[in-house]
């Protein structure tokens, strides 16, 4: 969804609107107004979580630019990096959550990547994640068994992911029905004779060649508006003054 669609959207529903002051009591017409602006209603929100999303991804940039500019690395939440995980002492690809601790003793929750668990690391026991690294197998040569809570957090995050596809599955199917239904409504209503400027590609507003003419809205009902001759006005010196 962009604002190019808001706009579409939006054009549908004045023209809805204008059709339902000729028909006020059509129910189909106040079904299919209520829709559009619910689906306004949608896109607007959209737009707002796409433009925040952008604002944060620009922010962070920045952010690890200016990290990148000092002398020392500065850790933050979010930072990709090398973690020592107790259970082994190897060292695994992480991903820094949150920074806790003083200025001069910081704390690291870290979740490693591939097993989904989280530790509280010290500065000692972070790095930075050399370039094409590949972790180390523990001893035995096999990738070291997730614990019972590692695999109910796996479980539990997948869960999660399957159930926001689903609501954004239903989403866009609505969409679809709903933009359906506008296209239904307007094929009828050519058929029936009543034309809807902006389907066809054509304007609401009509204006005759003659630019004495005159001017009005197609599909309203009305007549178009007289142009009144303007004459000049010449002083009389009989008038009185106020």
């Amino acid at each position: 969804m962009d604002s190019a669609d808001l706009e579409t959207y939006q054009v549908q529903l004045s023209q809805v609107e204008l059709a339902l002051s000729n028909d006020p009591d059509n129910t189909k017409l106040s079904e299919l107004r209520d829709e559009l602006k619910e689906l306004i209603d949608l896109t607007k929100a959209a737009i707002a979580q796409q433009e925040a999303a952008a604002s944060s991804s620009k922010a962070e940039a920045s952010r690890k630019a200016a990290s990148s500019s000092t002398s020392g690395r500065v850790w933050a939440a979010g930072d990709e990096c090398l973690a020592k995980y107790s259970g082994d002492g190897q060292w695994y690809p992480a991903r820094i959550t949150s920074v806790g601790g003083s200025a001069e003793n910081r704390a690291y929750s870290v979740v490693f990547k591939g097993y989904n668990s989280t530790e509280m690391v010290k500065a000692s026991q972070i790095k930075a994640l050399p370039t094409n690294y590949t972790a180390p197998l523990p001893v035995g040569g096999t990738k070291r068994k997730l614990s019972k809570l590692e695999e109910e957090e796996r479980e539990k995050k997948k869960k999660k992911n399957e159930k926001k596809l689903e609501v954004k599955a239903a989403k866009a199917k609505e969409q679809t029905e709903k933009q359906a239904t506008w296209q239904k409504f307007a094929k009828k209503s050519e058929k029936k004779g009543i034309h809807i400027a902006g389907v066809s590609g054509t304007s609401i507003f009509k204006t005759p060649d003659n630019p004495l003419g005159k001017v009005g809205v197609t599909g309203s009902g009305k007549g178009m508006t007289e142009v009144a001759p303007r004459g000049k006005h010449k002083f009389d010196p009989t008038e009185e003054t106020s």
